[in-house]
């Protein structure tokens, strides 16, 4: 593996503790799941970037992907 796949690999794991560290330690429901739909957006875009290797595609699917990213998590985040 080359060390950017290291390092994504270790944040995307750092990512997860800190998610579940959250959703147990935590009450507030709305401002729980707010901050756990960001925490899983960035993992979204670690992993469609650097794994499947969206970071050497054409710009239009680089926007469209992160467009599509937004609108969901802003849909839910309405919806919470």
């Amino acid at each position: 593996m080359r060390n950017k796949d290291i390092y994504t690999l270790t944040l995307l794991i750092f990512l997860t503790i800190i998610t579940a560290i959250i959703s147990v330690n935590y009450n507030n429901f709305s401002f729980v799941s707010i901050i756990i739909l960001g925490l899983s957006g960035i993992k979204f875009l670690a992993v469609s970037f650097q794994f499947m290797e969206l970071k050497k595609a054409n710009s239009f699917w680089k926007i469209l992907i992160s467009a599509l990213l937004f609108i969901i998590i802003g849909i839910i985040s309405i919806l919470v």
